[in-house]
This record gives C-alpha cells, sequence and structure tokens, in this order.
C-alpha cells in the first residue's frame, strides 16, 4: 500500500483537513477542542508553523497553514498523534481515530488568502441554526472580526490586510457573511477535490521545481513511482554490493549500514512504500526498527559525503520518470 502524495517546500501554504473514522465525532467536550487548539499553540512555537485560520467541526477540522521550513508533514504527524493519544485516553478506548492522515490542499495564497478564509469560517453556518458566526468558539472567525481575542499563536494579519487598510474587521466581516465564491464553491464540490487550489501559472510552475519529487495527485500521470526492486538495484550498482548484502539485517555498526538506511530511506520518501512493507523487505522485526533508520538517515544525509552519493542515485532513479513533461 503507498502513502498519499504531499506538497512540501518552503513557505507553502495549505488547507488542511481530516475527519473522523467512519464520520465518527474526535470532538466530544470542550475539554478536547482546547487541548486542540494547544497543539496549535504547540507547532507554531517547535516547527516553526503559521497557522491563520483554523476551525473545529463535530466530525472534522480545517485549517490554513504556511510552513517557513517546508515540513507540514511532521506537523500533521505531531497534531493527528498526539490529539489522537489524549482522545483515545480521556474516552477510555483506543485505536485510530481519522479515517486517514490528512488531505492537504496547496494553495497559492496571495490569490486565495480572503477566499480560502471564509470558506473556513463559514463551516459552522448549518449547524448553528441562525446563530451568527460569531457566536462559534471553536473557529478563529470571531478573533478576526474582534469578537474574541486572538491567540499569540494565531497569525491574522496576512489575510485582514488582503481586505483593505481601514475598518479591516467590519469589513471582513462584511465579506463572511456574503457567501462563498462559485469557483471555491466548485472546486470544493466535487468527488475528488485537487491537491492544488492555484492557477495555471502557479501550478506549472511547480511542475517546474519539482520535476525529481513531484508531491502533487495532478503530476501522478507524468510520474513513474519507481519498485521497490529497482530503488534496491540502483542502490547496490552504486554501493557495489550485492543484493543480499543490502538485505541482511546485522547488529552494530558495519559496511552496509549506510547503503541500507539510504535504500530504505528512498523506498519511503520515493517509491512511499509503508513501512511495514519496507521493515518485511529488509529482514527487520518490525516496522518501527524502518521508522527508527529513515529518521537516522534523514538526520545524518545532509553530510555532504552522504547527499552528493544521494543526488547521482536520485539522477538514476528519476531519469525516466518524466518523459511526458520533455515531449
Amino acid at each position: 500500500m503507498v502513502r498519499p502524495l504531499r506538497i512540501e517546500f518552503e513557505g507553502a501554504w495549505y488547507h488542511v483537513m481530516n475527519r473522523g473514522a467512519g464520520y465518527r465525532s474526535i470532538f466530544k467536550t470542550n475539554r478536547q477542542r482546547e487541548y486542540f487548539l494547544s497543539l496549535l499553540d504547540a507547532v507554531t512555537q517547535r516547527f516553526n508553523a503559521d497557522v491563520h485560520a483554523y476551525c473545529l467541526m463535530g466530525n472534522h477540522y480545517h485549517l490554513m497553514i504556511r510552513t517557513p521550513d517546508g515540513n507540514l508533514q511532521r506537523i500533521m504527524r505531531h497534531i493527528n498523534g498526539v490529539y489522537t493519544q489524549y482522545f483515545n485516553r480521556t474516552q477510555k478506548t483506543d485505536g485510530p481515530l481519522f479515517r486517514g492522515r490528512y488531505k492537504a490542499i496547496l494553495v497559492e495564497a496571495e490569490t486565495y488568502w480572503l477566499e480560502l478564509s471564509r470558506y473556513i469560517h463559514r463551516n459552522p453556518i448549518d449547524i448553528l441554526k441562525g446563530k451568527s458566526l460569531e457566536t462559534y468558539r471553536w473557529s478563529s472567525y470571531p478573533a478576526y472580526v474582534g469578537e474574541a481575542d486572538s491567540p499569540e499563536w494565531l497569525t491574522t494579519q496576512y489575510i485582514l490586510n488582503a481586505i483593505g487598510k481601514r475598518n479591516q474587521q467590519s469589513r471582513y466581516q462584511l465579506f463572511v457573511k456574503s457567501g462563498v465564491s462559485d469557483e471555491l464553491t466548485t472546486f470544493y464540490g466535487g468527488s475528488g477535490v485537487s491537491s492544488i487550489l492555484g492557477g495555471a501559472a502557479f501550478k506549472t510552475d511547480y511542475i517546474r521545481e519539482v520535476k525529481q519529487n513531484p508531491e502533487v495527485a495532478e503530476l501522478k500521470q507524468y510520474r513513474k513511482i519507481p519498485s521497490m526492486e529497482r530503488i534496491l538495484s540502483i542502490v547496490c550498482r552504486h554501493f557495489e554490493i550485492s543484493k543480499k548484502e543490502l538485505l541482511k539485517s546485522r547488529r552494530g555498526r558495519h559496511p552496509y549500514q549506510q547503503a541500507r538506511a539510504m535504500a530504505m530511506y528512498l523506498c519511503q520518501e520515493y517509491g512511499e512504500y509503508t513501512l511495514a512493507d519496507i521493515a518485511e523487505k529488509f529482514n527487520l522485526a518490525g516496522y518501527a526498527s524502518a521508522g527508527a533508520t529513515i529518521r537516522n538517515y534523514r538526520e545524518r544525509k545532509k553530510e555532504s559525503d552522504s547527499i552528493n552519493l544521494l543526488n547521482l542515485i536520485m539522477q538514476d532513479l528519476t531519469s525516466q520518470q518524466f518523459m511526458p513533461l520533455m515531449q
């Protein structure tokens, strides 16, 4: 089973959503909602995330996030993982809480700041039964219009500046009340929501920049995901070792340790295999061992010798993946 594609780069903006497994509630108490908001505070400090808008609903949530360090996966792994543990502990249950990892839409920010924030902030309308959006505590909207104090971790000025320099809060309030645009209604109304909210030029620029590692669903047609056998063969050739040596599990340090770690990293990052798949292939006791090896390699791969060799292997690995773009 392959992992969902992800788009990550420094300064990227996202609309992130996740829903409870089987549409079940993920927020049963106000204390749970407050804990989730505390996690947003935590990721702004720990992972340098910028949270620009949020809305917590009964069985799902919406976030508008910017990642100056290009680390969305780490941010969301922390939020979803820690919150799931807290939810299970407080509800005296166990098992997965969310239906999947999360849905992340890359956003052409300056074009869609206002539109997207309005879409997120209008989510509670159907459950408010005639009450105003300003009364909904679990959204950033009251902070935007001056009906609640804005938490230190919430960034509102980008979006408010886009509404104009004067009377920002009242003008934003009127903007939100005017309803979602036809463009966003169409964008989010289909069965398969795109991974990019942006114009044609934005998508074209992105394709040009990430030819070697496209993390976007629309590019699957241009990208042949390498098989695990292809990854192993290329790594073996560059390290001049046999596949048997590469896959053999050993304790402690050994000459083939770097080759194994790099191959596991490539299988997850570019082959999009699960940790369970990798653990089975590399004869490890479990997926936790594969995860630890890959994490350690990520921390070390910026060393000059390792990154130079990784770049050479990546050139071989991706050389046949984008033929349609070159025609």
